[in-house]
């Protein structure tokens, strides 16, 4: 009895699975998809191939299968674990950066009104909008640099001797970078947010007696949660893959003190010409980015779901 029910069930529903497949919407949009699936799974298909392979550049005849000795020998090079203790640093103290300062500096915009408000809001947002590489070059010569650089200059008016911080602290000065570049991201994404609080609670609160600080870790705050959860998706996943800032400055050095893991690969394919390791390591950051995107997801999924 049950089987006939199912059967009717399916020869009724296939005439609109079908009027669903043959709909105009389709072909619109199937030329669009066709491409956005061969501008991914090309790349990603050669990347593949080239990483089981012993493919490189200055031997481009020699294509032998390895199997997994690609990836074998990018874990255990010199420069990965360096290059992924440095990747863990650099994103989790952006990510911290970001969300503190963001929270904060929201914060004060939204609650004082002040004269020229809509410029700083601007001047605020602005570092976002510059190409990272001239942003680097910006703080190599303008303010990183031990002989002409603003800091320096500050050093020697204090009677002090100037400090080459890309030299002698190569890896906090990209975690300076790149949080001066992606904390305007934070603070817009919250700002945003902010405006959107319900001002009723907040006059309710005041007339209750709290004060600034409470109405902020109280209301403010966990308003806030949601926004963050996306700042801190949104960040992660572009984190993972800072290149610019470090070839354009330190070039990964002094040794592997400013390496990650995207420069590790850069290095490995055009440097070292070895595409085959490069292209393991490639997949391996795939999946490191793959797993924290799939956490954070997670992570916001469970957020919403507690807020809901």
């Amino acid at each position: 009895m049950n089987t006939s029910i199912i059967r009717a069930q399916l020869a009724a529903s296939a005439p609109s699975r079908a009027r669903r497949l043959i709909n105009p919407g389709w072909f619109l949009v199937s030329p669009s998809v066709a491409l956005l699936l061969l501008w991914m799974i090309v790349p990603l298909a050669m990347t593949v191939y080239f990483s089981v392979i012993r493919y490189n550049l200055l031997n481009p005849g020699e294509n032998e299968f390895v199997g997994l000795e690609n990836f074998a020998y990018f874990v255990t090079d010199s420069g990965f674990l360096p290059g992924a203790l440095n990747t863990l640093i650099l994103v989790g103290s952006v990510l911290l950066i970001s969300v503190i300062f963001g929270v904060l500096i929201a914060a004060l915009l939204e609650a004082s009104e002040f004269f020229g408000r809509g410029i700083v809001r601007v001047l605020l947002i602005s570092p976002f909008f510059i190409m990272p590489t001239v942003g680097s070059l910006i703080f190599k010569n303008l303010i990183f640099h031990p002989v002409s650089g603003i800091l320096a200059a500050v050093w020697k008016f204090f009677g002090a001797q100037p400090v080459d911080w890309l030299a002698h602290y190569p890896l906090f000065s990209i975690i300076v970078i790149v949080s001066w570049q992606w904390l305007p991201f934070a603070i817009l994404l919250l700002m945003t947010a902010m405006q959107s609080l319900d001002q009723e609670q907040k006059e309710a609160a005041r007339l209750d007696g709290a004060g600034a600080l409470a109405i902020f870790w109280h209301l403010t705050l966990p308003h806030l949660a949601r926004p963050i959860a996306v700042v801190v998706m949104i960040e992660t996943i572009f984190l993972l893959s800072v290149f610019a800032e470090i070839f354009t400055t330190t070039n990964g050095g002094p040794g592997f003190a400013s390496t990650n893991l995207a420069y590790l690969i850069y290095n490995q394919a055009l440097v070292q010409f070895d595409v085959g390791m490069a292209s393991a390591g490639g997949l391996i950051a795939v999946v490191i980015a793959n797993i924290a995107a799939i956490v954070l997801v997670r992570m916001i999924g469970k957020n919403l779901t507690d807020k809901a």
